[in-house]
């Protein structure tokens, strides 16, 4: 095959590329995703590299990914429209934020547009404590 010979993806399989992008955390995937038009292609047109992340993330956000993916949203639109969310969402169940004395004792990402059953779940969880 052509392309340049230091890039694995045109010279291997496409399982064997997608199995290697598999490995990827979602930011590593993004930033792969930019690199050259064959990664791009490779990882874009990947559902299951996305899906997998995804589902991942719903643990976190099940209502939100239900929501998205009964929308027609694609794997990778559902996981880029819920990842940051879920990592905050996450850190406010969690309780990290339990006993800030003011805003300004918040970490920078701490806040993200959330909607209103969101913030029940995070005040219900802050509740229960």
């Amino acid at each position: 095959r052509g392309g340049d010979p230091a890039d694995f993806v045109a010279l291997l399989p496409p399982e064997v590329s997608s199995r290697i992008f598999s490995d990827l955390d979602v930011e590593s995937l993004c930033h792969a995703a930019v690199t050259c038009k064959g990664w791009h292609r490779v990882i874009e047109s990947n559902d299951c590299l996305w899906r997998h992340h995804c589902l991942t993330v719903r643990a976190v956000c099940q209502r939100e990914i239900d929501c998205d993916r009964g929308n027609g949203y694609s794997w990778k639109i559902t996981l880029l429209r819920n990842y940051w969310k879920s990592k905050v969402k996450q850190e406010w169940l969690s309780g990290k934020y339990s006993n800030v004395s003011s805003q300004n004792s918040l970490p920078e990402k701490s806040m993200y547009p959330m909607d209103v059953e969101t913030w029940g779940e995070i005040l219900e969880a802050e509740l229960e404590r």
